[in-house]
């Protein structure tokens, strides 16, 4: 293959997921793994993406006020966030993470809701403070900098004593079959202790994350309430999820 080819398939891979590992990338393109990290540390040096160990991710993911960065899908994660609306309700506690359809989703919110927000991410906590009317409660913890989340024991231990209305979850990827998976251990822990403390789970994702399927579990289909996707709910995408009896907007 290439090489513009094989950048243009990275830079996609980067922007869908947020992060990638390079021997998936080696894998998915029969090359080498030094074809991949040549490939990575040419797309960092022209400030396409962020080089980390094992991998890249995304810029817009990790430095979303930087007005310089293109968000992926943006129209789609905007259309996501409108929708997801309608399970916000005045005075329910919600549990968030992070990343850019949640940041297009706290900068949808409306003026006149009252509601408590708790989040693990720093980005999204700064973006509902903006709000007068709502409460805002940042977990802290140690600072996964290449997710921008707060991670570790101390942060699940703060959500054990939470039972929250509803936890809203962004999809690295999501499968009727294989559930919701990610690539980082101490992610998946946090991502768990969220659903663990919340009595409904929703997941936003835009549909391309749909129908793939990352190594950590983090849970099955059957623990999520709902999905919002950019489509229409009939979409026959989405008709393996409404099997599995979540509801999907």
């Amino acid at each position: 293959m290439r090489k513009d080819k094989r950048h243009a398939f990275i830079l996609k891979e980067v922007n869908l997921h947020n992060k990638v590992l390079s021997v998936d990338l080696s894998e998915q393109l029969n090359v080498s793994d030094d074809t991949i990290r040549r490939d990575i540390k040419e797309l960092a040096g022209e400030g396409k993406l962020i080089r980390v160990h094992g991998g890249a991710i995304g810029k817009s993911f990790v430095t979303p006020f930087n007005s310089d960065n293109v968000v992926y899908a943006a129209t789609a994660k905007a259309q996501i966030a409108h929708k997801t609306l309608s399970l916000i309700k005045n005075n329910m506690v919600i549990l968030t993470e992070g990343g850019t359809t949640m940041l297009e989703l706290a900068k949808a919110i409306p003026s006149n809701l009252k509601a408590t927000f708790i989040t693990i991410s720093p980005q999204v906590a700064i973006t509902l403070a903006q709000h007068e009317s709502l409460d805002v409660i940042s977990i802290g913890g140690k600072l996964a900098k290449n997710a921008n989340l707060h991670i570790g024991a101390s942060v699940v231990n703060q959500l054990a004593g939470l039972k929250a209305d509803l936890c809203i979850l962004g999809a690295n990827a999501f499968s009727s079959e294989e559930g919701l998976t990610d690539l980082d251990w101490e992610v998946v822990q946090v991502k768990k202790a969220l659903i663990r403390s919340a009595k409904k789970v929703a997941v936003i994702s835009i549909s391309e994350k749909l129908n793939s399927v990352k190594w950590l579990n983090i849970c099955s289909a059957s623990q999520v309430d709902y999905l919002i996707t950019e489509l229409e709910p009939a979409d026959q995408l989405l008709s393996s999820f409404t099997q599995k009896n979540i509801k999907v907007l």
